[in-house]
């Protein structure tokens, strides 16, 4: 009886020994594939998208966070079948200008590639999001840049500007902290949110909330050269217009700029209207260094306690502030008071000019 239990425990040791070689075969398949994931949609925590060839999962609230570049997306791994490819990768350089239908896949400046998800002539792959995606490709894919430990995250800052034209993108902005390190990292928590909510406020009263990156008043445009520099306007009479999130303008400002920036923006200010980053590095510039019709910089401004309404004044003071445009402050002031809620902190004292 025993060595009849002991010869059956072997036959099942041996099946289950077969199955283990034979199994993992014909179970080969992925998972179907979620629906498509969506830069317009909000998911929330459980929900579930495809991208890249993966499933994801959300662990909370999201919006127009890609899966795969953000903390919120769990991967649930391939699905459908596909699989990132294998080998090298000899997909060729973008070239600004060149036509791409829908699936061509390139390598950009940063060593990184993308696939057009729409037909273009060209676009940047990094500031035109709608035709680009980022691309997996081959065994060891580019590594994720760091994080930018900025305190307004990419759905913050999509909630604060639904209307906000692609140009002006999340990435172009932290991609442009570097510039200025001591930005909204400057004291506790409370006082890096309200300096993130000051100058976000005061970006989205200059530009119509991230809709205009040049000024609208084109009869403007060839007042903006002092001839009395030195260096004079080289780009032309009228090609220092205020363009960016602060609204850059006059020669002197952008020869100023860009020698703080290590750019040509004095010969080529149009960078400000075609490069996300420098758009964003221009107006931290202003922010961070520049007093205005102020006695302050906006950064000391809020760093040191002196509160919201000294960045109005050191941004347009002289056309707002004592009384000049009420309105126009009160805009500026309800917008930090909306970005601050949103990034959970309160707007402080001194609000007003």
């Amino acid at each position: 009886m025993l060595r009849q239990r002991i010869m059956a425990a072997l036959a099942a040791l041996a099946v289950t020994g077969v199955l283990a070689v034979v199994l993992p075969t014909s179970s080969a398949s992925a998972e179907s594939c979620a629906a498509a994931w969506s830069s317009s949609a909000v998911y929330t925590g459980g929900m579930t998208a495809s991208y890249n060839g993966h499933n994801w999962s959300a662990k909370w609230w999201t919006q127009n966070e890609r899966p795969g570049t953000a903390d919120v997306w769990a991967d649930k791994g391939t699905c459908g079948g596909t699989t990132p490819p294998t080998g090298n990768c000899n997909h060729p350089n973008w070239a600004a200008g060149t036509w791409y239908v829908a699936g061509s896949i390139v390598k950009y400046t940063d060593g990184r590639y993308y696939i057009a998800e729409h037909d273009n002539p060209g676009y940047d792959p990094v500031i035109s999001t709608w035709y680009w995606d980022p691309y997996t490709c081959g065994t060891t894919p580019p590594t994720d840049p760091p994080t930018s430990g900025f305190v307004v995250s990419q759905a913050q800052f999509n909630q604060m500007f639904p209307n906000r034209n692609p140009f002006y993108t999340y990435s172009g902005l932290t991609a442009a902290l570097s510039a200025y390190p001591g930005f909204a990292k400057t004291g506790s928590d409370t006082v890096r949110k309200q300096e993130a909510a000051a100058f976000l406020a005061n970006v989205n009263h200059e530009t119509g909330g991230l809709v205009h990156i040049v000024e609208q008043n084109t009869a403007n445009y060839p007042h903006y050269c002092d001839a009395s520099q030195p260096y004079g306007c080289p780009a032309g009479q009228a090609a220092y217009y205020g363009r960016g999130p602060i609204q850059l303008s006059w020669n002197f400002n952008y020869k100023a700029a860009g020698d703080a920036l290590g750019i040509n923006l004095l010969g080529n200010p149009y960078l400000v209207q075609n490069d996300a980053a420098v758009a964003w590095k221009t107006a931290l510039w202003y922010w961070n260094t520049q007093n205005g019709p102020g006695t302050m910089t906006a950064h000391n401004a809020m760093v040191n306690g002196h509160g919201f309404g000294q960045t109005i004044r050191s941004i347009n003071g002289s056309l707002e502030c004592d009384g000049r445009n009420p309105a126009q402050v009160q805009s500026r002031i309800n917008a930090y008071q909306s970005f601050t809620q949103i990034l959970g902190t309160t707007p402080g004292n001194n609000l007003s000019c």
